[in-house]
């Protein structure tokens, strides 16, 4: 075998890996699952997992870190900018979330499970103040709010319109008696109302 080959079949491996950890840690957190878990879901031996990553740990954070980078990440040039007015990044917020959520709904369970295990890790690792209580985004909140209320609060709920519903699906489906399709119309339909009450909270301050 050349050893582009060798590259490729190494990357396939890695990213097979990584794919079934991304799963068994979702379902299971990290406290509950071992790598032999992961190994059978990806279809490969212990050893040659361990081959790759030599601990669940060090999956389990660069699994953690690229789920986080996806939450988080792909908001921060929005956040930052000065182009958009408060109500616009608002509405681009929800839209990006509520796309990436509906191609990855488990993601929030994910991240979720670490806050409530881990907090600490997950702060320095998702650098919220950097990228969220530094930005442009934050500054034009507390400017709207003129000192009289606590930005953060707005923020959570941004995060749980957002968010919540895909963490509550189950749920939601069963009281509303809603087929996936009637579910995924739903979040759409979230994506011009989110915006919109959040506006009108802004401006009862």
């Amino acid at each position: 075998m050349s050893k582009k080959l060798n590259v490729e079949a190494d990357s396939s491996t890695e990213e097979k890996i990584k794919a079934a950890a991304n799963l068994v840690f979702t379902k299971k957190g990290y406290s509950g699952t071992r790598t032999r878990d992961i190994a059978e879901e990806a279809g490969i031996n212990l050893a040659l997992l361990n081959y790759y990553f030599r601990s669940k740990e060090k999956l389990f954070d660069i699994v953690m870190m690229e789920n986080i980078q996806q939450f988080l990440m792909g908001i921060k040039g929005l956040l930052n900018n000065e182009g958009l007015s408060l109500t616009e990044k608002i509405a681009l917020v929800a839209e990006n979330y509520i796309n990436l959520l509906r191609v990855q709904p488990d993601m929030p369970l994910f991240i979720l499970s670490e806050i409530r295990s881990n907090p600490e890790k997950l702060a320095t690792n998702m650098n919220v103040k950097e990228i969220l209580l530094k930005s442009h985004f934050y500054q034009q909140l507390n400017e709207t709010l003129n000192g009289k209320i606590n930005p953060l609060h707005f923020i959570i709920n941004i995060i749980s319109l957002t968010v919540f519903p895909f963490v509550a699906s189950p749920l939601i489906k069963i009281i509303g008696e809603l087929k996936q399709e009637d579910f995924d119309k739903m979040a759409e339909e979230r994506k011009k109302m989110i915006p919109v009450w959040i506006d009108a909270m802004l401006k009862v301050h």
